[in-house]
């Protein structure tokens, strides 16, 4: 589960967004969409804590995987000093991925900012008859893969908060629109826990099968710390689960707010 990746490639996407390509044959032979790695930053005291990020593609043949980091903070600066050459140690692939759909349903995934990453793993694995992606960012420079995420479906919605690309406002309101005359099989959204509630009780309220995958700062990665823990739905009650280790993905019910 530990295992010393060669970094073969470092692109820079965007401002702050940065792509890591990685080799290793074991986390790409088991990694599956919406799991993550846990990655070391430093070898000293800096960053001591490992960062989780989500596994964005993974190439079989190859035997890499990508991963995609916002520059926020001492550990991704850390990363951002890498090296093609260089090697990372990282844990994984971790965590529960989502349910991937059978050969010919219809699908759509929505994802905002830097959630759309597994999403775009998720629609490369999945053999459907129709796939759909919402994907709602800041700003037109904000947005990053997008040829990437057309290959990978069969239709691409794009909404900017500043209306300089694509639909003006929130990805919810296309989706929601796009919903009151379509009838997805699943649905899959990760992003902004506004966004993703919405998108969750909109699918809920139709009965339309739907997994959230969330994001929170971890320790251990392996449900050992506690650090992750967050509330779920539990028939009229509530318990505790663990994003790394019971997640990162969930069923829409059991984490949207009411």
């Amino acid at each position: 589960m530990n295992f010393n990746t060669t970094i073969s490639k470092i692109e820079r996407l965007a401002d702050d967004i940065y792509l890591l390509r990685l080799q290793s044959e074991e986390i790409s032979e088991q990694a599956v969409p919406g799991q993550f790695v846990n990655i070391r930053c430093s070898t000293g005291l800096d960053a001591y804590l490992r960062r989780p990020i989500s596994i964005c593609r993974v190439d079989r043949d190859h035997h890499t995987f990508d991963i995609v980091y916002m520059n926020r903070g001492r550990g991704t600066n850390l990363l951002c000093s890498l090296c093609e050459g260089d090697t990372l140690d990282a844990m994984g692939p971790l965590g529960k991925g989502f349910t991937l759909p059978q050969k010919g349903e219809k699908i759509a995934v929505v994802g905002g900012g830097i959630g759309i990453f597994p999403l775009l793993f998720l629609l490369s694995e999945s053999q459907c008859a129709e796939k759909t992606a919402f994907l709602g960012f800041r700003t037109k420079e904000a947005i990053v893969l997008r040829e990437e995420f057309e290959k990978a479906s069969d239709k691409l919605v794009i909404a900017t908060d500043d209306g300089s690309d694509g639909i003006d406002g929130l990805i919810t309101a296309p989706f929601q629109s796009w919903l009151e005359e379509a009838r997805p099989d699943r649905v899959y959204t990760c992003g902004p826990e506004p966004m993703m509630n919405i998108v969750g009780r909109l699918c809920v309220d139709k009965g339309i099968f739907c997994e959230v995958s969330m994001e929170q700062r971890m320790g251990c990665g392996i449900g050992a710390c506690l650090v992750c823990a967050c509330k779920v739905n539990d028939a009229d009650d509530y318990q505790y689960a663990h994003v790394c280790k019971d997640g990162p993905v969930f069923p829409a019910e059991r984490v949207i707010r009411w």
